[in-house]
């Protein structure tokens, strides 16, 4: 059953992580509409259509899923970008040689029933760990300032900021990257950026600053940004 994960949630029910197939497309679209009908904003969202999911799971992608109680209850998915016009790796730095070797975090989902497991971030080991044997170098992604429970699941990866800019939807986003085969760097200094102040943000990026994490204060958000 090509299972890559098994364990127990905290009430004791086990659980299993596999790859997902064609064949478990009804269960995604399932669990994808799950989360949408519980949430207050469906915008905020960024859900995949049925033909997206499709060519994730036609090896256009890497995909896993989270089953407990004989039924999938949580998903993580990876793109492999193509001929993106818009390409990821161009935000980060990298050049076009290298655009092969980069893979995009796509979308992550829980069903509510399963939340509080820590089941996001099972699933992007496992799936970091399947990476770290594949032909890629970085895995890269982008989020809506703001979106705090995306953010700090892609700092829980190590990932950084590389870019704040307007994207595909004409939307602001970080772009977030990591190096699957190096360690992180040592930072000489740092500093905290209100997550409001844009241009404060994007001036320390254009001077080689990354952004590694966020806090909260009592004025709101700050990104910390190093060096």
């Amino acid at each position: 059953m090509d299972i890559l994960y098994s364990g127990l949630l905290k009430d004791n029910h086990p659980f299993y992580i596999r790859r997902l197939h064609l064949k478990d497309l009804h269960e995604i679209i399932h669990v994808q509409n799950e989360v949408v009908y519980v949430l207050d904003n469906p915008s905020s969202l960024s859900s995949l259509s049925q033909k997206e999911y499709e060519y994730i799971l036609a090896d256009g992608g890497k995909m896993v899923g989270v089953f407990a109680d004989e039924r999938l209850v949580a998903f993580r998915a990876l793109l492999v970008p193509g001929a993106d016009e818009e390409h990821l790796g161009s935000d980060v730095g990298l050049d076009s040689a290298e655009f092969e070797s980069v893979i995009y975090q796509e979308i992550s989902t829980v069903s509510p029933r399963y939340r509080g497991y820590r089941l996001q971030k099972i699933m992007a080991d496992v799936l970091m760990e399947q990476l770290k044997v594949a032909d890629y170098k970085y895995v890269c992604a982008t989020v809506a300032p703001f979106n705090i429970a995306s953010l700090k699941d892609k700092f829980s990866q190590q990932m950084e900021i590389a870019a704040l800019k307007k994207k595909y939807d004409g939307v602001l986003r970080y772009v977030f990257v990591k190096h699957l085969h190096t360690e992180g760097d040592e930072w000489e200094v740092e500093q905290f950026i209100p997550m409001q102040d844009t241009k404060a943000q994007q001036k320390l990026l254009e001077e080689g600053w990354r952004g590694t994490g966020i806090s909260g204060s009592t004025d709101g958000w700050l990104v910390r940004y190093c060096k």
